[in-house]
């Protein structure tokens, strides 16, 4: 018994008329050892018997020449023959083709020496064919034998109790493997009734004996067979980690038509054991079809190996996952910023344990504290920033306009004067796609802010300077803080229902590590010599915005069905779904690209581009200084006349009321434009 690491002072000495103890290992080699004998006694006996069985077959008039010398003959040469590929060593329960291939080799081995000893001895060969025939009965006695084993125990598994009936969905090499640690496991839980895979060639076919029934679209239809035939399992399980998306859609729509479970089966290779077969939930995040997309690692590691990196905002969402993923590179040192104490110890906690060799430092100040901000690049001098921190929460915001515009915007524009200052090589702003035709006061403060940071960074490149300022936008990611998903499984845990604001509101989604990847991503290009100016290059020196490729846009209320789904119960009958209308600043649909955006590929995978309007850093500048003396004296009506002159595209929708994309887009488009350059 130890306490605070040390042991207390307990003689745990044996006393002498104590019997050692005995661990595990000797029994295990114990056991062992018996099983050996066992199965040299058995091959011994089945060998013995097939020396004179063979004689018989190869000259059945002939009597039998001393019977002994053949039983004692046969059994001695087969055991030296079987010794070279460890036949007595082998689980005759769990033997296998190789298994099959080592009894064959042993076989011929074992009629060769037996028919070497008798010529040696004088004694003439049956017949001709003798060699042949000991073979063949010796493969057949020693591999029936164990394929007898192997039935036997199958049988005896199945019929010690009540089995879950399942229903296997997959690809044919996750459906082996799986089916194939199945049969290792001592304890099987399930029978599978039958298989449903990708391809309709393989449709009638078996696969280790199980019935391939059709194809994972058809799966309704298998279901309704299966009913017919009572044969209906009692759950699905999903073999391959590669389904995701629309193709597991189809498995869950089916299994909840059904009344059935839809489980996901650990990812397996040949070498999983047997008792590592774990099943768990669909996760919300296999349904989001997104095929993954390759990241430029090292690029990444070029970009913040070896340096000092700033993370604002670094205990929120997407603030701590860019800690996590940033640390991994191995920076000289990193540097956690956050106003919340709390949020940046857990953040702090985890990453001293995943990466106890990455310097941390965690710092707490408010990004709208200029002299503060100051005092951080002064002391650190950090060549990297990513710039989180903001306030997300589109209701909060309304309901606290200026305190928006002072963390949004001005807190923005204090971390990028301060890191340009101090000799920051390149500042990272996170943006959002509520920033495009902006109808809430969180939109426009951040596209306020991409405003300034467009501004920065043009004029940077127009003197020469090594800074970069880079601007990543994209949408909502799956369990961010205050996000919806959160949100419906708390619902979900008090027994719903489940509320969403209206039927056809839309977003875009994409898990957090995903989305941070990407950003990275953005750094890595944005960041670049530009040396070769390509199109994207060109587009980057005119203040060209990065955007995430989202995919394609998620409703809302499909989503909250498929939660429910999920947690194994039925969308507006066991859960309930309430509509409560559009909140304060929300849109029905969120863009990525207002009217005058259009979406440009870049050189960079999973990134697009787009260069909206520009205003002159002067300009821009001296409002912002208007709007921070606006804010600080909360004239909300000052604040947001001033934000209108720089976002004129800004249609405010202070009372949720429901439009439609192409309102704030024919605006935007009849628009002036005077704030622009």
């Amino acid at each position: 018994m130890g306490f605070g690491g040390y042991k207390c002072g307990v003689n745990t000495k044996q006393h002498s008329h104590n019997p050692a103890p005995v661990s595990p290992s000797m029994v295990r080699r114990h056991r062992s050892s018996g099983r050996i004998a066992v199965n040299v006694l058995a091959d011994g006996l089945i060998s013995a018997v097939a020396a004179p069985l063979a004689r018989f077959l190869a000259a059945p008039h002939d009597g039998l020449l001393h019977p002994l010398w053949f039983i004692m003959g046969g059994a001695i040469t087969l055991l030296l023959s079987g010794l070279p590929f460890r036949i007595p060593q082998q689980y005759w329960r769990f033997s296998g083709v190789a298994d099959l291939r080592g009894i064959a080799a042993a076989s011929i081995g074992g009629s060769a020496l037996f028919s070497l000893t008798l010529w040696l001895s004088g004694f003439p060969l049956p017949s001709p064919t003798f060699p042949l025939i000991y073979a063949l009965v010796l493969l057949v006695g020693l591999g029936g034998g164990r394929l007898l084993t192997r039935v036997y125990g199958t049988m005896r598994s199945q019929a010690q109790g009540q089995k879950i009936r399942v229903l296997l969905a997959g690809s044919d090499l996750s459906l082996d493997l799986f089916l194939r640690a199945l049969e290792r496991a001592s304890d099987r839980p399930y029978h599978v009734t039958g298989l449903v895979t990708r391809s309709r060639g393989q449709q009638g076919r078996r696969l280790h004996g199980v019935p391939i029934l059709g194809v994972a679209e058809d799966l309704g239809s298998v279901l309704d067979r299966m009913t017919r035939n009572d044969m209906l399992p009692d759950s699905v399980i999903v073999t391959d980690p590669e389904w995701r998306g629309s193709q597991l859609s189809v498995v869950l729509d089916a299994g909840q038509a059904h009344g059935i479970a839809v489980q996901r089966a650990p990812s397996m290779t040949s070498l999983t054991p047997a008792d590592e077969i774990q099943m768990r939930p669909i996760a919300l995040e296999d349904l989001l079809n997104r095929p993954e997309v390759p990241l430029d690692r090292e690029g990444m590691a070029r970009l913040i190996q070896g340096q000092v990196v700033l993370v604002t905002g670094a205990g929120g969402t997407i603030g701590s996952e860019l800690a996590r993923q940033v640390a991994q590179f191995g920076p000289a040192q990193l540097l956690l910023l956050d106003h919340g104490e709390f949020a940046l110890w857990q953040i702090d906690l985890e990453l001293s344990e995943s990466c106890p060799d990455v310097t941390r430092r965690v710092i707490i100040a408010n990004i709208r504290d200029a002299q503060r901000v100051d005092e951080v690049f002064q002391t650190y001098k950090p060549a990297l920033v990513f710039h989180a921190a903001a306030l997300k929460h589109v209701p909060i915001v309304e309901a606290n306009p200026c305190e928006g515009v002072l963390t949004n915007l001005i807190g923005t524009r204090i971390v990028a004067d301060a890191a340009i200052r101090h000799g920051a090589s390149a500042m990272v702003l996170i943006s959002s796609d509520k920033a495009v035709n902006p109808s809430s006061i969180m939109g426009a403060t951040k596209r306020c802010a991409e405003i300034y940071c467009q501004a920065l960074a043009v004029e940077a490149e127009s003197r020469g300077s090594k800074f970069r300022c880079v601007t990543v936008r994209f949408g909502n990611v799956l369990g961010s803080t205050g996000s919806v998903v959160p949100l419906f499984r708390r619902q979900l845990e008090q027994g719903g229902p489940l509320t969403v604001t209206h039927p056809d509101m839309t977003r875009y989604f994409m898990t957090v590590p995903e989305a941070v990847g990407l950003v990275l991503q953005a750094s890595v290009r944005g960041t670049a010599s530009r040396r070769q100016a390509d199109e994207t290059d060109q587009r980057l020196q005119q203040g060209g915005i990065f955007v995430l490729d989202m995919g394609e846009p998620v409703r809302i209320l499909d989503l909250a069905r498929q939660m429910v789904r999920l947690a194994g119960l039925r969308p507006d009958e066991d859960v309930a779904i309430r509509f409560t209308g559009l909140r304060p600043g929300e849109k029905l649909y969120e863009e990525l690209f207002h009217g005058r955006e259009a979406p440009v590929p870049t050189d960079a995978p999973g990134l697009k581009m787009a260069t909206p309007r520009m205003t002159d850093l002067q300009a821009a500048t001296a409002l912002l200084q208007t709007l921070e003396a606006a804010s600080l004296r909360d004239d909300v009506d000052e604040a947001l006349a001033i934000i209108k002159a720089l976002v004129p595209e800004f249609a405010h929708n202070p009372l949720g009321e429901v439009r439609h994309p192409s309102s704030s887009g024919e605006e935007e488009r009849q628009s002036s434009g005077a704030a622009a350059s």
